[in-house]
């Protein structure tokens, strides 16, 4: 697998299926079309989310089956699968630690109130609850400097923690309007919510407690998906429940450019900014995943069939040409393949 050297159209447009992974495949494979099957007839448990570790060649799942999985993306191996069936798995993101990540649930929320999960993958423990939330969980992320990661939840509000505490302190609560979700800038001095009605606002990390010190109004009245910064800071992307991909500057909020992505029954997109902050890729309910060169006005350089249907989780590897891209029980790793580049549509 390549490093990440300086990505260009045609790389982009070569990307395609270097290794399929699913409940029903042992192994991984070159080419997701030797099932001889469409690859999102194939049922199993439901990837909820996955993230891509930022130093370390590792990217975790969490699924419908109350699983988490564990890859390695260098070599495209599962490394382990530990199962959680009293609290299940929804939202999931690394810490900064390689074999340790924090996991949201999904069963049990008004018994326990065990919201939040410090899982280690290395030895399969709980090495802290979260209690706080009274609803699922929808967003997750955790600070790109510090121990320090932020929730977002359907009981309308966001959460600040600490990995060290399992108590959200007073100040580190905010309440909010509808479903938000919630990032941080590259640098962790910034972080965004995002909420129903096309709200965004910022904060100081350092000073959320005297309110966002920025609003931007974008779109209508629905809900956000998936709000995320691009590395280098200057442009944000705003995911919505009614299929439109927003790209902003993350300055002023100014929206340099809307994606309308089609719609799919029960599903919902993601989108991702390649490392350079130079592409943006989304999926769509045409079972494609889209590719737009943004480095000036935003242009589509791809459309690749994603083989496996809806993509619901896409997200591109922080130091690797390769991102990852799951839908239903199936994840899939794409590289490039300068044989085949996929035509320009």
């Amino acid at each position: 697998m390549m490093a990440l050297p300086e990505l260009n159209d045609d790389i982009v447009r070569s990307m395609s299926v270097g290794a399929v992974f699913s409940d029903f495949v042992s192994s991984c494979l070159l080419k997701s079309f030797v099932f001889g099957c469409s690859l999102a007839s194939l049922e199993g448990g439901k990837i909820n989310s996955l993230d891509f570790h930022r130093t370390a060649d590792l990217l975790v799942t969490a699924s419908d089956d109350d699983s988490v999985r564990l890859y390695d993306i260098a070599s495209a191996k599962l490394l382990k699968t530990t199962y959680h069936k009293k609290h299940g798995a929804d939202r999931i993101c690394f810490t900064h630690h390689p074999s340790s990540v924090i996991c949201s649930s999904k069963h049990n929320l008004d018994a326990h109130g065990e919201c939040l999960r410090y899982l280690s993958m290395y030895d399969n423990r709980c090495l802290r609850y979260f209690k706080g939330h009274k609803e699922r969980v929808v967003s997750l992320c955790m600070s790109p400097v510090n121990d320090g990661f932020m929730s977002g939840s359907l009981d309308h509000s966001v959460r600040m923690w600490d990995l060290r505490v399992n108590a959200c302190q007073f100040s580190g609560i905010l309440h909010l309007r509808g479903r938000p979700t919630v990032a941080y800038d590259q640098q962790g001095l910034v972080f965004a919510v995002a909420m129903e009605g096309g709200a965004i606002k910022l904060f100081d990390s350092r000073s959320y407690d005297k309110g966002p010190f920025d609003t931007f109004l974008v779109g209508g009245d629905t809900a956000e998906v998936c709000i995320k910064f691009s590395n280098d800071g200057k442009s944000m992307l705003l995911t919505t429940t009614n299929n439109h991909v927003y790209l902003l500057d993350a300055y002023n909020g100014e929206k340099r450019s809307g994606f309308s992505m089609d719609s799919s029954p029960n599903a919902t997109m993601e989108a991702t900014f390649t490392p350079d902050g130079q592409y943006v890729l989304s999926g769509s309910g045409d079972g494609n995943i889209h590719a737009w060169n943004i480095s000036n006005e935003p242009n589509k350089v791809a459309c690749m069939d994603s083989y496996i249907g809806v993509p619901s989780c896409l997200k591109w590897a922080p130091r690797r040409v390769m991102f990852a891209a799951a839908a239903s029980s199936v994840l899939t790793f794409w590289i490039p393949n300068d044989a085949k580049p996929a035509p320009e549509t």
